[in-house]
């Protein structure tokens, strides 16, 4: 049993998101030890997957990169709003075969094969398309009161991609191409057996994450727990046990500073950020304007080991602009952290393109 201080525990998890000083060198690589890059359509200030990777990478990252490897070089893949290391579709592939795992998909597959087979015909004859280019020849209707309500073909192409029978092939704009997987995917990708995989997943995420609990609140993305991964510690003044990987123990630490994404995986289990940082955040995009404490998108500031604010900006790309409305501190910022946080909105808007205006 490994005991850390919430200081050792909070360097820990930092490091493993390639957030202190020593920064990686290329896209790739950041993506594997990240183990995904959560996709997003939300791009107050950029799209979420990008401003991830600018956090990592700095000012020499550019966005077409991203599209480079999933459309052309198809090292990274894109599966149920995640952007991977095309290396680890095979820790996908047994999940694949039993797919869907929830009952009412399996039974709406079932009452649909004859639309299945249309749109796997279609994709063979003319593929890549845009689901709007499929036609709809669904026997029973998808039944939703959210925004998948009766969208059939898409529906069923999210289906045929989980089991690893249709694939995103690239975009245009920021609509997906779908085609036959056989045509975006290598040939004869390994299966690892399910549970092989399941572990290898618990692992990676570990990997990525630093520290984590066992078992917690699944998210509808990616699960924040990692089973039995790592081995177990606890953390001083933190009530429970934690997984923490192993590789991460007695290394010497160097901080920076940062603005993250509200996707951004240090932040994105509330509950952690809350118990390891003390960092309280919400996504208030979906609250009123007048119920919101920090702003719509607002970014959460790393400083070394803590997370210790929040900046309400946003980018209008019409105007030309990056509009910093509050920076909001969570812990009074000397001015040596002020100076920080002012470097990086300057190089996030130099990034952007745009003209910071404060």
């Amino acid at each position: 049993m490994h005991r850390l201080t919430v200081e050792e525990a909070r360097q820990v998890a930092v490091r493993a998101q390639l957030l202190d000083a020593d920064r990686p060198a290329d896209l790739l690589h950041v993506v594997e030890r990240l183990a995904f890059l959560q996709l997003d359509p939300t791009a107050a200030v950029a799209p979420s997957a990008d401003l991830v990777a600018w956090t990592r990478l700095g000012s020499g990252y550019r966005p077409e990169e991203l599209r480079r490897a999933l459309d052309v070089e198809r090292t990274l893949f894109e599966l149920h709003a995640c952007v991977r290391p095309m290396a680890d579709l095979r820790l996908f592939r047994a999940r694949m075969q039993r797919a869907p795992l929830y009952l009412r998909p399996r039974e709406w597959l079932a009452a649909n094969q004859g639309f299945a087979a249309d749109v796997l015909a279609r994709l063979r004859a003319d593929g890549p398309l845009l689901s709007k280019d499929i036609p709809d020849t669904a026997a029973v209707p998808w039944a939703s009161t959210g925004w998948t309500g009766n969208r059939n073909v898409t529906q069923m192409l999210e289906v045929l991609a989980g089991r690893g029978e249709v694939a995103i092939s690239g975009r245009r704009g920021k609509q997906r191409l779908w085609d036959l997987a056989e045509r975006v995917y290598p040939a004869d990708v390994e299966v690892v057996p399910f549970e092989d995989a399941e572990r290898e997943r618990d692992r990676r995420r570990l990997r990525a994450l630093g520290i984590a609990r066992a078992r917690t609140d699944q998210s509808s993305v990616e699960a924040n727990d990692v089973g039995e991964a790592g081995e177990p510690a606890v953390v001083d003044g933190v009530p429970g046990e934690w997984r923490v990987d192993p590789d991460q123990l007695g290394r010497p630490f160097t901080g920076r500073t940062a603005l993250l994404s509200p996707f951004d995986r240090l932040v994105h289990d509330r509950r952690r950020a809350l118990e390891l940082f003390g960092f309280d955040y919400t996504l208030e995009m979906y609250k009123p304007a007048a119920a919101r404490r920090w702003g719509y998108f607002a970014l959460p500031v790393l400083h070394a080991d803590r997370l210790v604010g929040k900046v309400d900006a946003a980018a209008d790309r019409k105007a030309g602009t990056f509009t910093v409305a509050a920076v909001h501190q969570d812990v009074p910022f000397t001015p040596a952290m002020t100076e920080d946080v002012d470097v990086e909105l300057a190089a996030l808007a130099d990034w952007l393109g745009l003209t910071l205006r404060r």
